[in-house]
């Protein structure tokens, strides 16, 4: 019986049969992959995925993307610029001219509506500010029951990062990826284009998530009272106006959304 030498062999294996085996492997997952894409059709003929105005992929059955998948990179995160001030973000910046209509948790409503003081329709129209320094994250149509939608990210002074959203706006002013400062109009009031009497729905959360939601659910859901955290925040006492804002524009810096897929550029 020859000499078996075991090493040779193992010296022979990785020279000859081991880069074969790697070579077969790498072309059989090319062909899984051109198959596997064909048959599912993730971009058919004439078919491309684009960018919706509010910087997140087109939401539709079709479409393999979930938006409350989407998430900011942490890139993004420390982009975002301190908030050193708050205000309030319809009728003046200590909250005058407002009432709040429907208070956060109450009949599960995860904000707080701010209506203007003559009721009705009377504050259609009027200017929506930031609330404090941010970095616009979402602006856009959400849908009949939303209307336009802001959603704007600050880093508190002790690191924390938070949203504030605003909801039901009849016009937007702010584009993804972009720069605001405390008291900076971003929008108006609107309806949610006829759905209900004028008002603004406005949010505050602790999460991360850019989907909007549904305004409505059981417990916190990451949203923290809007009215009692601005005027906590705020620093000042209530009857006390606010200094304006100060300094040179904030620059704009690119907008980077994880969503878990691949995709062209950010918007």
């Amino acid at each position: 019986m020859p000499y078996f030498d075991l090493k040779q062999h193992l010296r022979e294996w990785n020279r000859y049969v081991l880069p074969l085996f790697v070579l077969v492997a790498a072309v059989l997952m090319i062909l899984v992959i051109v198959f596997r894409s064909g048959e599912r059709g993730l971009v058919e003929e004439g078919e491309t995925f684009e960018r919706a105005r509010n910087g997140l992929l087109s939401a539709n059955s079709d479409a393999p993307f979930d938006p409350a998948f989407a998430v900011l990179s942490p890139i993004e995160m420390v982009l975002a610029p301190t908030a050193v001030a708050f205000d309030f973000p319809a009728g003046s910046g200590h909250g005058a001219f407002t009432y709040n209509a429907q208070p956060f948790l109450v009949n599960r409503h995860l904000g707080d509506d701010f209506n203007g003081i003559g009721g009705k329709n009377s504050d259609l129209g009027d200017p929506v500010n930031a609330v404090a320094d941010g970095k616009v994250i979402y602006s856009g149509w959400s849908g009949e029951g939303w209307g336009n939608v802001v959603i704007l990210l600050h880093e508190l002074a002790s690191g924390e990062m938070v949203q504030s959203l605003y909801g039901h706006l009849d016009s937007v002013r702010v584009a993804v990826g972009g720069q605001v400062r405390r008291g900076e109009s971003i929008g108006s009031i609107g309806d949610a284009g006829g759905r209900y009497l004028a008002h603004l729905h406005f949010e505050l959360r602790n999460s991360p998530i850019l989907e909007v939601g549904s305004g409505y659910a059981d417990g916190g859901s990451g949203r923290l009272s809007g009215e009692l955290m601005l005027a906590k925040w705020r620093g000042r006492d209530p009857d006390r106006l606010s200094t304006p804002p100060a300094g040179e524009p904030i620059s704009v810096s690119p907008l980077n959304v994880d969503s878990g897929i691949g995709t062209e550029g950010a918007p």
